[in-house]
């Protein structure tokens, strides 16, 4: 059942708004953890989690009790001699979940369609990313001419001068830098995410990103953008992805990874 509430939302001002049920992903300490995943993202399919199981038959992401949270949480597992990208590429690793055309409607965007995505996560204290890229969220379009770059990605990337946390964006097919910022405040430390979209074209679009660390209630990113085009060309559909997709370039300065992921939400508005 649909309900309506006044509601303030920064890129549609005050006023009442439709507001669609939470879907939650959370880990529980039981539940075989893919098949919970794919029962919340994608009901009925299997096809909401892309690991390298295919090449190191080893569970890639399992769930642990974490006591800063007081809860299970995931664990997102990548291991740098044995892993690569489902079988499909070697110079890369791709340990992802997602929504995708097999979610409900609920769960994908459509052109029009306003989205809160949430989620926690927590990176080692010693987390090294690649110099190539290590992308930890995306999202990204299934159909048209520029489905396979993502619309936003959240970029760690390693450079000589400090590694850095960057929000990337491309409203075509070339990337750019939405924000550049250093990593180490991020690392070894929960921090929440809440991520804003209005789909569709420069005029018609917002985006809106905040980040907060979760013991001090400080903002670390806290990020909004009314003239990005959000949406690409011919698409059928945008959807999130969060894990880990890093390059193999410079594996020689990489080491296996893991990151703490909890509470994801999605919820349309």
């Amino acid at each position: 059942m649909r309900c309506n509430y006044t509601l303030f939302v920064t890129l549609l001002s005050i006023g009442f708004q439709t507001i669609s049920a939470q879907v939650v992903l959370k880990a529980d300490g039981k539940t075989n953890t893919y098949n919970l995943i794919n029962n919340i993202l994608s009901p009925g399919y299997d096809g909401a989690v892309e690991t390298p199981d295919c090449k190191h038959n080893v569970p890639h992401i399992t769930q642990q009790w974490d006591k800063t949270l007081n809860t299970y949480v995931f664990n997102f597992e990548i291991h740098t001699d044995l892993d690569n990208d489902r079988c499909k590429n070697e110079d890369r690793q791709r340990l992802e979940i997602k929504t995708y055309k097999q979610s409900p409607d609920n769960l994908i965007a459509f052109s029009g369609d306003s989205v809160i995505y949430s989620w926690k996560f927590k990176l080692d204290a010693n987390f090294q990313p690649s110099k190539g890229f290590t992308h930890i969220h995306q999202l990204k379009a299934i159909g048209g001419s520029e489905e396979k770059m993502p619309l936003i990605t959240f970029t760690l990337r390693k450079k000589s001068s400090g590694n850095l946390f960057q929000i990337r964006y491309a409203a075509n097919l070339n990337q750019e830098d939405l924000l550049v910022t250093s990593l180490n405040p991020f690392l070894d430390k929960w921090v929440a995410v809440t991520e804003t979209v209005t789909y569709g074209e420069s005029g018609n679009a917002f985006y809106k990103v905040v980040i907060t660390d979760i013991k001090t209630g400080k903002t670390l990113i806290d990020y909004q953008n009314k003239e990005l085009r959000m949406w690409k060309t011919n698409a059928t559909l945008l959807r999130p992805k969060w894990g880990i997709y890093r390059s193999l370039k410079d594996v020689e300065n990489l080491r296996d990874e893991n990151i703490l992921f909890a509470d994801f939400t999605i919820q349309k508005i």
